[in-house]
């Protein structure tokens, strides 16, 4: 599985939570999601990676009230599942929930 997740939480601003083992993660994140613009729910595909992007599915916001959004460029066995944000949420979201709970309202 080749995953790259960027969030926010309730106290901190845009991270790399999973960086798909890139030391900078930025340009793939950057090519991936170049002609996505800024639609809060996104599903594109380039070949055999896929920008995903979707609000929080349990309606999470950060401290100031905005919407929290997860982005994630999916790749591989991943990226052949995912054709819609649906599909994203349904086989993406379940490999991160937990972790995003456990640190969503963590510290910056």
């Amino acid at each position: 599985m080749s995953l790259m997740w960027a969030t926010r939480g309730r106290r901190w601003g845009f991270r790399f939570l999973e960086t798909a083992g890139h030391a900078d993660p930025l340009p793939a994140y950057d090519a991936a999601f170049g002609a996505v613009g800024d639609e809060r729910r996104a599903c594109s595909r380039a070949g055999d990676v896929v920008a995903l992007r979707f609000p929080d599915p349990l309606g999470r916001r950060d401290q100031a009230g905005r919407e929290i959004p997860h982005e994630f460029v999916v790749t591989g066995e991943l990226a052949a599942r995912v054709h819609t944000v649906d599909d994203g949420i349904a086989v993406v979201w379940p490999l991160v929930a937990e972790r995003y709970a456990a640190v969503w309202d963590a510290e910056p």
